[in-house]
């Protein structure tokens, strides 16, 4: 569960196929689409009316028993660990801890994620065309208005750029950049033109607080007297009608280690399929303090995240709502609002 920047798409099918294969027909059924306002440009969210979430698994609220017996969801044995863990019977190697987060972590690791994470020298996706940009979460916060950002060229050697000539970009507010942000990486960097991760690039190390929950929430994807080394992270930043297309991630050494996914803020739903895009995807819920792990043979299956629920009823985040009541605070309760923010926590090597 995770970035594409990480994944390969591993079928070299046409458009025209693409349509045709059950995850792409999944993908399309729960998708949120944009219509444009009468006699205006803009666009805004529209839902089928068609829309069926009656196969979507809940593994937290309203769990459905007939349907987690047709799926096969299977509950996890997991003797040293204190949360409730569950699997799938045709899907070894993925595990789903709900509620694995208190709500004082999850509001946590979203200010971490909005205004440390994106801090240089972690790479995110403005980086190739702005440079490092420090302090996005609080100038943005400040209203305030970037007017010196330059085209970077070959920015920390980034290959993909050395054919940009450097130029000043004109004016840009820093609200806007804020939303564009889509991800940011911590620990070790991936470099997108090799397709590897590339130790030369500048990095520091996963904030030790991260380690340790992802240690402690990969043992149930470890043998026993193993641990988990968290190495690199990507942070997803979701916007209302952003989704994540399918994808494996496979540039890892080790697959029997886990990814150590992490949900924060509105509700998703995730997809799970097989080891080609013609094995139809399993949907369930992923909301705010969730945890998946996938390891093994579950790294081959294709996933992703084909919407992300940021209307009021839906996005189901009224807890974290209640905690962001401070002025100081007023702007991240707006962000949240509707987002969804994904930490995926890997070990390379």
């Amino acid at each position: 569960m995770a970035a594409s920047v990480y994944g390969a798409e591993t079928s070299a099918a046409t458009a025209a196929d693409l349509e045709r294969t059950a995850f792409r027909r999944a993908e399309k059924k729960y998708k949120l689409y944009k219509a444009p306002l009468p006699k205006s440009r803009k666009m805004i969210s529209v839902t089928k009316s068609t829309l069926d979430l009656a196969e979507v698994i809940d593994f937290g609220t309203e769990i459905n028993e007939t349907l987690h017996h047709q799926i096969g969801v299977i509950k996890v044995d997991c003797p040293d660990f204190d949360r409730p863990v569950f699997g799938l019977s045709d899907h070894p190697g993925f595990y789903f801890i709900p509620s694995a987060l208190s709500i004082e972590e999850q509001c946590h690791w979203i200010r971490e994620s909005l205004q440390s994470f994106p801090q240089p020298p972690n790479r995110t996706n403005l980086t190739p065309f702005y440079g490092p940009i420090y302090d996005l979460f609080d100038a943005a916060k400040r209203q305030e208005v970037f007017s010196n950002l330059e085209n970077p060229g070959n920015y920390q050697g980034d290959s993909q750029k050395e054919t940009m000539d450097s130029c000043k970009h004109p004016p840009i507010p820093a609200t806007k950049l804020l939303r564009k942000l889509r991800w940011s990486t911590l620990g070790l960097q991936f470099d997108w033109s090799m397709r590897n991760y590339n130790v030369s690039l500048p990095h520091t190390k996963i904030p030790e607080g991260l380690c340790k929950l992802a240690k402690k929430m990969a043992s149930p994807a470890m043998s026993k007297g193993e641990e988990f080394r968290p190495e690199a992270a990507i942070v997803n930043y979701y916007g209302p009608s952003d989704m994540l297309g399918g994808h494996v991630d496979d540039m890892e050494a080790d697959w029997s280690r886990p990814i150590v996914s992490i949900s924060l803020g509105c509700k998703a739903i995730f997809l799970l399929g097989g080891k080609t895009r013609e094995d139809a995807p399993i949907a369930m819920y992923v909301r705010s303090g969730d945890i998946v792990l996938m390891a093994g043979e579950a790294r081959e299956c294709f996933h992703g995240v084909p919407r992300i629920f940021t209307n009021e009823e839906s996005a189901e985040i009224d807890s974290l709502i209640t905690q962001f009541t401070s002025k100081d605070e007023k702007f991240i309760l707006d962000y949240i609002r509707n987002s969804r923010i994904n930490i995926n926590i890997r070990q390379v090597n």
